[in-house]
């Protein structure tokens, strides 16, 4: 292959120079987490066992919380026992905190020696059992910090003082107004774990990046990718070159006395088309003009920009948000029990779900139930009809559009399925959880009898696996229509207890806004607690759907019982009415309890 010009060499020189000069900025842009704030350790510890009475908890953070950061401490029956809390003296950690830093790409440890205790005072012990104690604050750096940790009293009773009444203030709406703010900018998935068992991070490097929370956690992968498509760009033009110049070198005299000999207008003709060697073989003979400068350079920033997009699409939906950028974490031990976390993307999660990320309901803040659009993440809710009519089964279908605006079938399964297909009414009087099937065309299908006329919201629960190698769940929501005279069906006032078929099913909890809110549920029929079976991998499902727009949230239980108790952490998302739907098996038959639950 002739050699470019000078002119045209010096010219693709300064623009790949500036191509790369430009990768470096943006690379720059982005300065380096900081994570502060998380917590450190508790007294008592997170899943320890009290056997003497105590009146106060006390949190240790790595920084002093804010003066109206929100504690309640909940007792097995749920009803709150906290009463106030103070800023403690500052004192050494028995063991440094380490959290992780994105620093020039890398993540580097930084360790905290101090504890800043915030000691939350407890008015009494009302039973044994298992006592759950949740946070909420905003560190200095702006990142929301909220968890839980629980311990165990075995000790006697312990009576309330005299006038004292359980709390029932909610956090301050400037707190909320702030993890609001900090969070408004994108789609929040935030990491999933647990008060009483979190995953270890005795590697950093492995550790690190699943657990990040904001874009920069997300940089290194970004950064990787992007090189390596452009760098795959650059070595595909070095062999093609090299490719090209050694299949012409054999020729290159012959046919230069050739061109030669055929003139002007035959050159003209010749560039870019084919020649025959000796052997009858054919060759591209490329030479580079300036229009096809243009093209290469442009192509090499086509494949850079590739690179990152590719790379933010592995990674721009797993940021996880727990108070930290990455989980606090003493050297070669388990992740501090500050590190209790939950999602505010319509799914919520308890202890034993392990390490996992969700993507947020499309733009929504991380506040915001999911469920209320058709659209999410790239994806979209297709169904093939939009309506039925009253009392008829139809076979309700639909198919999940990908980005490539093609029918989705790679779907990941989760709690023993691949998608969950949620019907609620628009008056929340009706509920449904079906489980569809897929055909080989991505079309899913799942008979369908709605009994009344009115509208209804359905919700596809489902997680994809995303080109960068990644589980994305979802949670789209489209209208249904049942034609005929609607009667709306006002929601019975909140009462504790509900029964289903032959039982007698009990919730516990106080919940609050923006607060792990530990909530439980007792089965019983006559008296005597039902042997709870697993239904779809736990002893139970909960999911629960806002009055208005239907804002749906997904929650799944503790691994275990808990007290005899089916276990859940859900995290209101604003204040407001709601309809909580949880589903138990009992003897093989999946039952379904149903509660109004108002949250102020």
């Amino acid at each position: 292959m002739m050699p470019l010009p000078p002119a045209p060499g010096r010219l693709v020189s300064g623009l790949l120079a500036l191509v790369l000069s430009s990768a470096v900025a943006v690379l720059a842009s982005a300065p380096p987490a900081a994570a502060h704030g998380t917590l450190a350790t508790s007294a008592p510890a997170d899943g320890s066992a009290v056997s003497r009475p105590l009146t106060a908890v006390e949190l240790y953070f790595t920084e002093k919380v804010a003066g109206n950061a929100y504690f309640t401490v909940t007792a097995p029956g749920g009803v709150r026992v906290d009463s106030g809390w103070t800023h403690g003296e500052p004192k050494p950690l028995d063991q440094p905190v380490r959290e992780y830093f994105l620093v020039d790409g890398k993540f580097e440890p930084r360790e905290y020696a101090t504890g800043f205790p915030a000691v939350v005072r407890i008015a009494h012990l009302p039973a044994s059992g298992q006592y759950s104690v949740s946070y909420l604050t905003v560190a200095s750096d702006g990142d929301t910090v909220r968890g839980a940790t629980t311990f165990r009293y075995t000790g006697p009773t312990t009576p309330a003082p005299q006038g004292w009444q359980p709390p029932t203030d909610q956090p301050d709406p400037a707190l909320l107004a702030a993890t609001e703010q900090h969070s408004a900018p994108g789609p929040g998935p935030t990491m999933s774990g647990s008060p009483s068992a979190a995953p270890t991070a005795s590697s950093p490097p492995a550790a690190a990046p699943a657990t990040v929370a904001d874009d920069e956690g997300d940089l290194g992968r970004v950064v990787w990718t992007g090189l390596a498509v452009a760098a795959m760009a650059v070595a595909g033009l070095v062999v093609w070159r090299r490719h090209s110049a050694g299949g012409t070198s054999g020729r290159s005299r012959a046919s230069g006395v050739a061109a030669g000999r055929r003139g002007a207008g035959s050159r003209s003709r010749a560039r870019g088309a084919t020649t025959r060697r000796d052997d009858g073989a054919r060759t591209l003979r490329p030479q580079l003009s300036a229009p096809r400068l243009a093209l290469l350079v442009g192509g090499l920033v086509v494949a850079l920009l590739t690179g990152f997009g590719l790379g933010r699409i592995g990674v721009g939906d797993q940021r996880a948000t727990t108070g930290a950028h990455v989980p606090a974490t003493r050297p070669g031990e388990p992740v501090a029990a500050g590190q209790a976390m939950s999602t505010e993307d319509g799914h919520q999660h308890a202890a034993g779900t392990g390490p996992h990320t969700h993507p947020g309901d499309g733009g929504a803040s991380r506040t915001q139930a999911a469920g209320t659009t058709v659209s999410a993440g790239g994806y979209t809710l297709r169904p093939v009809e939009r309506s039925q009519p009253a009392g008829v089964t139809v076979d309700y279908r639909f198919r999940i559009i990908g980005t490539d605006r093609r029918a989705a079938t790679g779907f990941a399964v989760v709690h023993e399925k691949t998608l969950h297909l949620i019907v609620v009414g628009r008056d929340l009087a009706s509920y449904q959880h079906l489980h569809p099937t897929m055909a080989s065309d991505g079309t899913w299908s799942v008979p369908l009898k709605l009994s009344r006329p009115g509208g209804y919201l359905i919700y596809a629960d489902f997680s994809v696996t995303t080109p960068g190698g990644s589980r994305l769940p979802l949670v789209l929501g489209v209208d249904h229509l049942v034609p005929g005279a609607h009667s709306p069906t006002a929601l019975p006032p909140p009462h504790p207890a509900a029964t289903a078929g032959p039982y007698t099913v009990s919730m516990d909890g106080t919940p609050a806004v923006g607060m792990m809110s530990p909530t439980s549920f007792r089965v019983d029929r006559s008296g005597t607690p039902a042997r709870i079976e697993r239904y779809l991998g736990a002893y139970g499902h909960l999911v629960v759907v806002r009055e208005g727009d239907l804002g749906y949230v997904h929650v799944h239980p503790e691994p275990e019982l808990v007290d005899g108790k089916v276990k859940f952490w859900l995290t209101p998302p604003s204040p407001g009415r709601y309809r909580a739907f949880f589903d138990f098996q009992v003897d093989g038959t999946v039952h379904t309890a149903e509660y109004t639950i108002d949250v102020r």
